[in-house]
């Protein structure tokens, strides 16, 4: 009786999933995606940034597999550090570089800077994202690709600088050391990752240490003249630190 009892339970199992594999089929026979137009698929990615493929859990309020991506209109994407974001603007001019084609070179444009920052994975830093849109078209490029992206903040013409690495600095004073064997106080500008534009302080041709000098106390320290200014400078500074440390808190609320 209880072997009966044992068959009965799974032939009535057996039924219920032979009904659900009917159920399935009939769907299935159903399920039938149709591109609208002509061009390439893509798989539509998650919040996390994983793709859409078998066994992804599809919800009904997002029921979208693959898309069919605008490549006449190419957008780029990439973080700005919070240090640097307050440079970065709507409209300025982008140099772009595609890690698959290193010969090939691009322009773009900056069309939309977030207001609130995030934190990149395995990362301390905070980050704003900044979209960028590309001026030309290229068969050879495709989605997700990576770039690479050099937003033009500022122009300079006939300015004298000096590479990053000549600079030393202080609590009260940023200096350079001079082939004459002087200790020069500098007043500097603005910087890109190389460089950096010197106002006062050096005239072209001076000829400087690229780095630390065996034995610096014997250099002749000049320009302590451009001391107050320095210090004005400072004082400025840690200003607008405070107001932009200020603003970030208020965004991240």
């Amino acid at each position: 009786e209880q072997a009966r009892a044992s068959m009965t339970d799974v032939i009535i199992n057996l039924d219920r999933a032979r009904r659900r594999k009917n159920e399935i089929e009939s769907i299935l026979q159903k399920f039938e995606i149709r591109a609208p137009a002509s061009g390439m698929v893509i798989y539509k990615r998650e919040r996390n940034g994983q793709k859409r493929t078998v066994g992804s859990q599809i919800n009904l309020w997002d029921l979208v597999v693959a898309e069919l991506p605008d490549l006449s209109v190419l957008n780029s994407r990439t973080f700005v550090n919070e240090i640097d974001i307050s440079k970065i603007k709507t409209g300025q001019i982008v140099r772009i570089g595609v890690d698959a084609f290193p010969e090939k070179k691009y322009t773009g444009e900056v069309i939309e800077v977030a207001n609130i920052g995030e934190q990149l994975p395995n990362t301390d830093a905070k980050v704003f994202e900044v979209i960028i849109r590309m001026n030309e078209k290229d068969d050879i490029l495709r989605p997700s690709m990576t770039t690479s992206n050099q937003i033009v903040t500022k122009e300079y013409d006939n300015v004298l600088f000096i590479p990053l690495e000549t600079v030393h600095s202080n609590d009260s004073s940023t200096y350079v050391f001079r082939k004459n064997g002087i200790q020069q106080i500098v007043v500097l500008g603005e910087a890109n990752e190389n460089a950096i534009i010197v106002e006062k302080g050096l005239n072209a041709g001076d000829e400087l240490y690229l780095s630390m000098p065996s034995q610096p106390e014997l250099f002749r320290l000049e320009g302590l003249e451009f001391m107050p200014e320095l210090k004005q400078r400072l004082v400025e500074k840690a200003k607008l630190d405070s107001i932009q440390k200020k603003k970030s808190e208020e965004n991240a609320l």
